[in-house]
């Protein structure tokens, strides 16, 4: 344990079961630890870092936004506010933005539009279903949406929420009163271990949502903006939500988060409904309008699918040998893998070579490194798993 350890061991909330590793710098896909070691990202601070470490076009933004303004507040409109607004609705397909500070409080503020909207629209009522093993953030309200783990000792929880499974349509069907005022997906669920909304089952939902007056929101907080090399994971399924949720690598590592709306949902919101002293800096924006000019253009994106389709290749061919294995699911960057043993042991030994990804849902392993990640590295992450697990089992 190096002195930096000693002191966030000391005075930081023991809240996160931290690598015992200082990281000092990244550039691109790699990462350098206090000590000089080098390891290759597959992680990315959890989807967050969408291209990379000090990449240069966002290192530049950030430096030319911060020696002009910082912050002025929500009293006043900035240019970095208004050009990224423009943006990400174009990018989207959604009408109206607000802009936050992180994926809970997305969720959060999407809550607070959808039972406004509610409460206009003549629902007594505004009852919110999310999806089981589903993860929205760390607030009451998002883990009273979320698994049940992350609500032991925060009872009591508040009410108005309901579960139902993803993938099965007619067990949503039977979670539906006349009090439904939304439904809350993740088009993939990451924290969940990486599990894909069908198809046919988003297209049975949006058209549930309308026939009973019922706004669909998509949490994309971790497989939006490029992930699964659409702007947006919901793209590809050809349905529109009525208020998406965004975050992570938004701003490619910088604190940011959005709520997106269509323009009839958005309308229930006035002046004094909402708000937040952070949200839509101009630093904040800079940043993030840099990166989502990267992250938009259709040969990023149809790169991204491309490495997408040869991780996933080469690590079904490199592990179908391994009996612990069972099979490797995601879309684009956004990958897991699940075996029939507990990954935490493989995470760790992964990382003593050089290799960081995280295990989630006790038996998958999360692969979502920097959506800029080579061909090259790609093959160390499958090497260095291959490794693991021969020396492990």
């Amino acid at each position: 344990m190096d002195k930096f350890q000693e002191l966030d061991k000391e005075y930081h909330f023991n809240l996160y079961g931290r690598y015992p590793i200082t990281m000092s710098h990244g550039k691109g896909s790699r990462l350098w630890d206090v000590d000089g070691k080098e390891y290759v990202d597959g992680l990315s601070g959890i989807a967050v870092c969408s291209l990379g470490h000090s990449h240069p076009k966002v290192v530049d933004a950030i430096t030319k936004q911060a020696s002009k303004l910082m912050h002025v507040s929500n009293f006043f409109v900035t240019e970095p506010l208004a050009e990224l607004s423009k943006a990400i609705c174009e990018f989207s397909g959604m009408d109206k933005v607000f802009f936050c500070n992180s994926g809970a409080e997305a969720t959060e503020g999407a809550v607070k539009v959808a039972r406004k909207y509610n409460s206009l629209n003549g629902k007594k009522g505004c009852d919110i279903i999310s999806m089981e093993n589903s993860f929205h953030g760390r607030t009451i309200a998002t883990i009273a949406m979320g698994k049940k783990k992350y609500q032991e000792g925060f009872a009591p929880m508040p009410s108005g929420f309901i579960k139902s499974n993803l993938n099965d349509i007619e067990d949503l069907k039977s979670k539906i009163t006349s009090n439904t005022g939304a439904i809350i997906i993740e088009t993939i669920q990451g924290e969940g271990g990486v599990i894909v909304a069908e198809l046919e089952y988003l297209k049975a939902v949006r058209k549930l949502c309308d026939e009973n007056n019922i706004l669909l929101i998509a949490d994309e907080v971790q497989c939006g903006v490029g992930r699964t090399g659409y702007f947006y994971a919901f793209q590809e399924y050809g349905i529109k939500p009525d208020i998406v949720c965004s975050a992570k690598g938004v701003a490619a590592g910088f604190p940011m988060g959005a709520v997106l709306a269509t323009k009839k949902v958005a309308a229930s919101m006035e002046p004094g409904n909402h708000g937040t002293t952070f949200g839509g800096n101009p630093l904040a924006c800079a940043t993030s309008l840099a990166t989502l000019n990267i992250v938009s253009q259709k040969e990023f994106l149809n790169e991204v699918i491309e490495k997408g389709n040869y991780f996933k290749n080469e690590l079904n061919e490199k592990l179908k040998k391994f009996p612990i294995f069972k099979e490797v699911r995601g879309k684009g960057l956004m990958i897991g893998v699940e075996f029939t043993e507990l990954t935490r042991p493989i995470v760790m030994k992964m990382l003593d070579k050089g290799v960081i990804v995280n295990a989630t849902a006790d038996t998958v392993i999360r692969i979502v490194p920097p959506l800029i990640i080579t061909i090259e590295e790609i093959d160390i992450i499958v090497e260095k798993l291959v490794e693991s697990i021969k020396e492990l089992f």
